[in-house]
C-alpha cells in the first residue's frame, strides 16, 4: 500500500522507521502541514493510507483530507486523545497515542489491510471476464476461477465446473485477475487464494470440486504468498518447518480460505 506521513519532524522519523519494516507499505512522502499533504493527495490518486497527527495539521483542517475525492484510509497518531471523538467521526481506521510502539503500529496497519481486502474482495466477487472459445466469447465470474496454468503458448483456466484453454500468456492473465483474490505461486501457475487448503515447503493443495489438486510452489513466489495471507503464530510455523521440512506450513483443517464477510 502506498502511504504518507503527516506529522512533525521528530515523530515522523519514528513512523518512517516503522513503515520501512512493513514489506507491503511504500512511503510516498512525509509532510509537516495539511496543505502540503492535501496538495500531494490531490495530484496522486493512488495513496492508500495516511498516518496523521491531528495537532500537526490542525484539527480544523482535518476534514480537508477526509473529504478529498480520493481520500486514503487514515490512522491518527497523536500525543493526546483529545481529538479522538472528532477523528472517529471521520471513520478513521485507528487512533494511536504517542509514544507508539511497533506492535500497536503493526496492528493498526493490519486492520487497514484487512478492511481494504474485505471491500476489494466483495467488489471483485461480481466481476467478470470474457474469454474466447472457438468463435464465441464465454463469460466467467472471477470467483469461479480456481487456477490458471501456462502450457507453452496457451493458458488453461480451470473453473469450478469446466476447463478452458486459450491462446494467451500467463503474465497477461495475471495482470487481469484481481490480486485480492489471485496470487502467482509458480512461473506456470496463478491460483485463487480462497481455494488453497494447505501450503507445503515446495507445493500447495487446491480444492477443485470434490478433489484436491497439488500445485508446485516456486521459491521466488513463496515469500510473496506467505506475506499475502494471514498466518497465525507465523514464527513457530517457520521454526517447525526448519526442524521438519516435510511438515506443511499451513493446514486449513480441510476448509477453504474465507475472506472477511464470507460464510463457511
Amino acid at each position: 500500500m502506498n502511504c504518507i506521513i503527516v506529522d512533525d519532524i521528530a515523530s515522523s522519523k519514528q513512523l518512517e522507521e516503522f513503515v520501512s519494516k512493513c514489506s507491503f507499505l511504500y512511503l510516498v512522502g512525509i509532510f509537516n502541514d495539511s496543505f502540503s499533504a492535501v496538495d500531494q493527495l490531490t495530484k496522486k490518486h493512488n495513496i492508500d493510507l495516511a498516518f496523521i497527527d491531528v495537532k500537526s495539521i490542525g484539527a480544523e483542517n482535518f476534514d480537508m483530507i477526509s473529504n478529498l475525492q480520493y481520500a486514503p484510509s487514515i490512522i491518527v497518531v497523536s500525543s493526546t486523545g483529545y481529538f479522538a471523538s472528532k477523528a472517529f467521526g471521520y471513520d478513521v481506521v485507528d487512533y494511536l497515542i504517542k509514544p507508539v510502539n511497533y506492535s500497536k503500529f503493526s496492528r493498526a496497519v493490519d486492520r487497514t489491510l484487512r478492511l481494504k481486502m474485505s471491500i476489494a474482495a466483495l467488489s471483485n466477487d461480481d466481476k467478470e471476464i470474457f474469454i474466447r472459445k472457438d468463435s464465441s466469447l464465454v463469460k466467467l465470474k472471477m470467483k469461479h476461477i480456481i487456477y490458471a496454468e501456462a502450457l507453452e503458448n496457451y493458458v488453461t483456466l480451470v473453473t469450478t465446473d469446466k476447463k478452458y484453454t486459450i491462446l494467451y500468456t500467463l503474465k497477461g492473465i495475471d495482470q487481469q485477475l484481481p490480486s485480492e483474490i489471485f496470487v502467482r505461486v509458480h512461473r506456470s501457475y496463478v491460483v485463487n487464494k480462497r481455494m488453497i487448503r494447505k501450503i507445503y515447503e515446495n507445493s500447495l493443495e487446491l480444492i477443485v470440486g470434490d478433489t484436491l489438486k497439488n500445485i508446485p510452489l516456486g521459491k521466488a513466489y513463496k515469500s510473496s504468498l506467505l506475506g499475502d495471507i494471514n498466518v497465525m503464530d507465523r514464527k513457530n510455523f517457520f521454526i517447525r518447518n526448519q526442524i521438519n521440512p516435510g511438515n506443511s506450513l499451513l493446514n486449513l483443517n480441510d476448509k477453504p480460505v474465507l475472506y472477511p464477510g464470507e460464510r463457511a
